[in-house]
């Protein structure tokens, strides 16, 4: 599997006749600098992980242009479809979804989830987690926006994910110190990616508390630059 940093908390996904977008945020997104076009070229599916917009990001265009398939919350799947969206597979909380190449549960995650209309917050269903199975593969684990919390116990246990995604630019999900803690405690991961950092002022600038914190872990730390690449 090849996964490619989008900045924020957007990933590409290449494996098998797969092509995997995890919450395109790219249009707007300051901390994605690649071409739009050659990051989504070729996408067969896009994974939500949740409504927020620096998620939900460019899906509906994408998905126009590439015919790639949606796959996330019920809730979210048919605020999507309102929207014009053709090619959906909506699921919940605790569910798994087969994809061709690969698998997709939702999981909890602590965070909120809702787009705002008019100044109001709509509720866009709850924030989920993503347990990606390649067949024959790697599990990995995106969590999404999200705290930590005792069901990471029982991910690892069930799942047994040997790769993940960590949000790590606190104020809005887990900061660094945090989501190390939380990797160390539950997890025993090949390798993790630290992402939802640096994008805007708000949130941490760096992956170095993180780092640190994974610091006499067994566990790999890769750290790309927006566009980069890691095999697993």
């Amino acid at each position: 599997m090849k996964l490619t940093w989008l900045g924020h908390s957007a990933f590409r996904l290449d494996f098998g006749s797969s092509v995997v977008l995890i919450d395109p945020f790219l249009t707007g997104n300051p901390s994605f600098t690649g071409d739009r076009a050659e990051a989504v070229a070729g996408a067969t599916h896009i994974l939500l992980t949740h409504g927020h917009a620096d998620h939900v990001g460019d899906t509906l265009a994408i998905a126009q242009e590439t015919g790639a398939k949606v796959v996330t919350n019920y809730d979210l799947c048919m605020y999507l479809a309102n929207k014009g969206l053709k090619a959906f597979d909506p699921m919940n909380c605790g569910g798994t979804t087969d994809q061709g190449d690969f698998t997709v549960t939702l999981t909890n995650a602590l965070h909120s989830s809702c787009d705002f209309h008019d100044g109001v917050s709509h509720a866009l269903g709850n924030p989920n987690g993503l347990i990606v199975k390649q067949k024959g593969g790697v599990v990995l684990y995106a969590m999404g926006d999200t705290d930590m919390m005792p069901d990471m116990g029982l991910i690892a246990e069930y799942h047994k994910p040997t790769h993940a995604l960590v949000p790590i630019g606190d104020r809005f999900t887990m900061g660094g110190d945090a989501a190390a803690f939380a990797c160390k405690k539950f997890f025993r991961f090949d390798t993790v990616v630290p992402c939802h950092y640096a994008t805007f002022g708000l949130l941490d600038q760096t992956a170095d508390k993180f780092v640190a914190g994974m610091a006499g872990s067994k566990t790999k730390v890769a750290v790309p630059k927006s566009g980069g690449s890691v095999m697993f």
